[in-house]
């Protein structure tokens, strides 16, 4: 599939010790560097055993907490252990982690599917059921708290010299206007000439249309493609040519009707392929629960949730491993359970599409690596309601937006979305520090240029929005995939308010390719997955996917008490005022419904934080004001966080915002 270094000299610790201890937070721009030294010594010196000990006593010491934060690593015992290829956060506060196949062709092979439900406040997990695999598929939160996972894997990708028996599309006509017809997987298709090939999943044709005038009778065979493969190896099943071919099996009436027409059958190099099928998976009883098939296959596709409650479902590799066109986006109504044709708009895969204020949909260029470099990668605003797009432009390093990251920042009112890092299409090894931030309430909005990433060229990084309107960026590597040992083991935090970035205490284990990280109710923010090409600097060796999870302790977190939210309504519908008790009103500076995320492959669309006016103090409480516009505030459920002068924040309620 396409698409670490772990040694580090962690040895060095600050000089300034005396503003750490007073626990001041110390901001820098872009271009500045932060020097660490321990006193009295110099790097060389402290490499063993001893400037290891150091540096666990520096980091574990109240005052640096309370400047950059604390890491902690979680091992899970070894049957619940998965590789984390998504990752949602429910309304129960589990985390939904699906490796489906896990990009293990082993488990792909045997049928072993897999899901684990975490709980990280209990610390408790369990396996669920996963009827298909999911590897690689999109995901978004209903408005009810269901999660609509649509997509996934069909077939592994096969490569150049590797391949053993010649393959390619089989289009399957069926002229019989009366009855659509299903093939189950292994139907043999034979050539003119006798050779035969088989079909590598069930494929259903539908009906032929006849259209009848007073003069004529039109019939249009009705069609339906399917991935087919010879029936033995060699080059004698290799064909240029296209050709009609009859279906194995057939007599009568249907070997007339029903045929095929084959393309091109060749030993040539085959990408992943994607399924049809889409569930829900129900939070309450922890089951995925099977809801009818999308028009079209996808495998690394998006799944946007719009203002009406309906999915906007967009790009992937279909079932013959092709991107799709663009003309088969879908909107899925949780509603009736039903899928029905969006507008056209092609878009490689993986694009990072948020919902704005004005109810358009804005492409960052952020995607994950399918599509040609010259098509769909320019940023824009794309309105739904008429299928235009209004390009923004100004970004530097344009060429570099695959693998980037990207947020709606904080909050959601201003309207302003960031894109951080990136790289190179397909497999290049180029990656950029840019950072820019499109201004969206503008009639003609563009990129500004932001602060640069302080470590540097950065793809893979994953963005997390926190409750004191910040936004915590982690891991990454330079080159694609860790190539090199290029992981970064480096995290920051960018201020909207000064548009500056601050250091963070630096994670212990190596992040890239298919990584996660969400916030959590409590405050702190789950790290999750790494899927390396090597384990060594030469990358000789291959690497194991990343099964440890990190928990990041943000600063705000070591600073005294916390404000509390003693009671809030479960539900609250848009432009409505609600009243939450608190034991200390005046210490509340403000308050946000934060979005859940749902993240995979550095794209989490779904995280939104929106600020709610504080109209009222009593003595025991306050009365927070909800925006009326479902466009920024889409219904569905939320984490209402309150949090005081010193930007520490109270333990989430959850709250349903209904229309």
């Amino acid at each position: 599939m396409k698409f670490r270094t772990k040694t580090r000299i962690m040895t060095r610790t600050t000089t300034r010790l005396k503003a750490r201890n007073a626990g001041r937070t110390r901001r820098f721009a872009m271009g500045s560097t932060v020097v660490l030294v321990v006193t009295s010594m110099n790097a060389p010196a402290v490499l063993g055993f001893a400037g290891r000990q150091y540096h666990h006593y520096v980091i574990n010491q109240p005052g640096y907490k309370a400047e950059y934060g604390h890491w902690q690593t979680v091992s899970f015992p070894a049957q619940f252990r998965i590789n984390a290829i998504h990752a949602t956060l429910l309304r129960t506060g589990k985390i939904l982690i699906i490796a489906g196949s896990g990009n293990d062709r082993r488990s792909f092979d045997a049928n072993t599917f897999k899901s684990l439900l975490w709980d990280p406040v209990r610390n408790s997990y369990k396996l669920v059921p996963t009827p298909e695999d999911m590897f690689c598929g999109g995901h978004t939160a209903l408005p009810d708290g269901r999660i609509l996972v649509a997509g996934g894997t069909l077939r592994y990708e096969a490569l150049n010299g590797s391949v053993k028996k010649a393959a390619g599309t089989m289009r399957v006509r069926n002229e019989n206007p009366d009855a659509p017809h299903t093939f189950p997987k292994g139907t043999v298709f034979t050539a003119p000439d006798g050779r035969e090939y088989a079909t590598t999943a069930e494929v259903t044709v539908p009906a032929a249309t006849k259209r009848t005038t007073a003069a004529t009778t039109t019939v249009t065979a009705g069609e339906q493609h399917v991935f087919v493969e010879a029936v033995a190896p060699g080059n004698a099943y290799v064909d240029q040519g296209p050709a009609q071919y009859t279906v194995k099996g057939l007599t009568g009436a249907d070997a007339r009707n029903l045929y095929g027409m084959g393309e091109r059958m060749t030993l040539d190099k085959q990408d992943f392929q994607g399924i049809r099928s889409a569930y829900e998976f129900n939070p309450d009883t922890e089951l995925y629960e099977r809801v009818p098939d999308m028009a079209y296959a996808r495998w690394y596709p998006t799944l946007t949730g719009l203002s009406d409650g309906k999915v906007v479902t967009v790009s992937g590799l279909d079932d013959t491993g092709q991107i799709l066109t663009g003309n088969d986006n879908e909107l899925y109504d949780p509603a009736t359970h039903s899928w029905a044709k969006a507008p056209d708009r092609y878009f490689p895969t993986y694009p990072s599409l948020f919902l704005t204020a004005s109810g358009k949909l804005f492409y960052s260029g952020s995607n994950a690596g399918y599509g040609p470099a010259d098509k769909g990668r320019a940023p824009g605003l794309w309105d739904l309601r008429d299928n235009s797009f209004q390009a923004v432009g100004g970004l530097r390093d344009a060429d570099q937006l695959e693998t980037s990251s990207s947020v709606l920042l904080p909050p959601a009112q201003a309207q302003k979305v960031m894109v951080l890092g990136g790289g190179g299409v397909g497999e290049s090894p180029a990656s950029t520090a840019r950072t820019g931030i499109a201004d969206l309430t503008k009639a003609q909005p563009s990129f500004a240029p932001g602060p640069d990433l302080p470590a540097g060229g950065t793809r893979y990084l994953n963005s997390v929005i926190l409750p004191d309107d910040t936004v915590f960026t982690t891991g990454g590597s330079r080159d694609y995939r860790g190539k090199h040992h290029s992981d970064l083991l480096k995290a920051q935090t960018y201020h909207p308010d000064t548009n500056t970035f601050t250091v963070a205490a630096e994670p212990t284990v190596g992040r890239d390719y298919h990584s996660e990280a969400l916030l959590l109710p409590d405050g702190r923010v789950v790290v999750l997955g790494s899927n390396p090409l090597f384990a060594d600097k030469a990358d000789t060796e291959p690497a194991t996917f990343e099964q440890r999870i990190e928990i990041y302790n943000p600063p705000y977190l070591f600073r005294g008490d916390r404000p509390e939210l003693t009671a809030a309504p479960g539900r609250a519908a848009l432009g409505s005022i609600i009243t939450v008790a608190t034991p200390d009103p005046a210490a509340i500076a403000n308050a946000k419904l934060i979005r859940p995320s749902s993240v995979t492959h550095a794209t989490d669309v779904e995280q939104r934080s929106v600020a709610l006016d504080i109209t009222a103090r009593t003595a025991g409480g306050l009365s927070l004001a909800l925006p009326g516009n479902p466009n920024l505030l889409p219904p569905g459920w939320y984490m209402l966080f309150a949090t005081d002068h010193n930007g520490t924040p109270s333990v989430a309620h959850w709250i349903q915002v209904t229309a």
